[in-house]
């Protein structure tokens, strides 16, 4: 997630520069058409490439309106598994107890092992939900760093983790494990009848937003949206220099240059936005709350060893 008030222009010029470039060449070429050559016919009446841009300028807005639901939305949904994750982790230690011994070091160390899975768990999502595009334009370095399961072995036993990971869906499976270790507690006397049924609710909002999250990654915006939006902006971009030679001359070079820029910032912002969890810069920052969870659960084991808060690395929140 982009948090700096200003773009990184390098970022900007990566989306766009390709384009940039062929509007530029498109407009030389008409400006020496028209006045090396003479080619006085070579232009196109103003108001049909201005209703041209009225109507494109609609059609982006609500591509681009579209396109932020869907941001938003993945980011309510990890907004509300920060939410339940604490609430998983109090009542893991609040709910569960040893009527016969109150200072039970195997209650005590099924508990850590609950909280600590529950951290496994989220940065497993975080990974599964990026591993298909294990990318960035910008740099990879923090791809490499920020976005392998590896992440999820401190917080399990060797076993366990190699287990886990062999598995085709391995946030899922973690889900399973913690179901059935409720399950053992409840057989021992450690959960009662109605505080088995609320840990276990607990753990169905995990998969809840678990598949949430999944619907937005395997669901693509609707892919009329993108290509046609792509062809309107070169098609109108197209037309813009013919619009103004006649009136503006050399100066139309640059007005074409920045009417174009405007029309494709719109539709690229519309492109980026519409994949949260592509691992862009500016998708919603799963490791950072993942982080931010990790942190949190482990201050409710009166842990000292927190994980450092994520810093913008370039004005973007991984």
């Amino acid at each position: 997630m982009i948090v700096s008030r200003s773009l990184n222009w390098r970022q900007v010029l990566f989306y766009s520069w390709k384009s940039m470039l062929y509007f530029f060449a498109l407009s030389v070429l008409v400006y020496v058409l028209h006045h090396e050559f003479d080619m006085s016919s070579l232009s196109v009446p103003f108001n049909a490439v201005a209703v041209l841009g009225t109507a494109l300028a609609i059609f982006l807005g609500f591509k681009n309106n579209s396109a932020y639901d869907r941001w938003w939305e993945a980011r309510k949904i990890w907004g509300l598994l920060v939410n339940y994750s604490r609430a998983w982790g109090r009542e893991v230690l609040t709910l569960s107890l040893d009527e016969n011994q109150s200072d039970n070091p195997e209650l005590q160390t099924w508990q850590r092992q609950l909280v600590y899975r529950h951290i496994a768990f989220v940065h497993a999502l975080r990974v599964f939900l990026r591993k298909r595009h294990d990318y960035n334009e910008i740099g990879e370095q923090w791809i490499q760093t920020t976005n392998d399961y590896d992440d999820i072995r401190p917080f399990l036993s060797r076993e366990e983790a190699n287990d886990v990971l062999d598995k085709s869906n391995p946030p899922n499976y973690l889900l399973m494990i913690q179901g059935r270790e409720l399950q053992e507690a409840y057989q021992r006397g450690w959960l009662s009848d109605y505080r088995f049924v609320r840990l276990n609710n607990t753990l169905t909002e995990f998969n809840n937003h678990q598949g949430m999250s999944e619907r937005i990654k395997n669901t693509p915006f609707p892919r009329a949206y993108s290509y046609y939006s792509r062809i309107f902006v070169y098609l109108h971009g197209t037309l813009v220099p013919f619009a103004f030679i006649e009136d503006l001359g050399m100066f139309n070079i640059p007005l074409a240059m920045v009417i174009n820029f405007i029309f494709l910032s719109l539709d690229q912002i519309g492109e980026r936005t519409e994949d949260p969890f592509e691992n862009r810069p500016g998708d919603t920052p799963l490791t950072s709350i993942s982080v931010t969870i990790e942190g949190n659960l482990k201050e409710m084991l009166d842990e000292k060893n927190l994980p450092a808060k994520q810093l913008p690395i370039g004005g973007v929140v991984l």
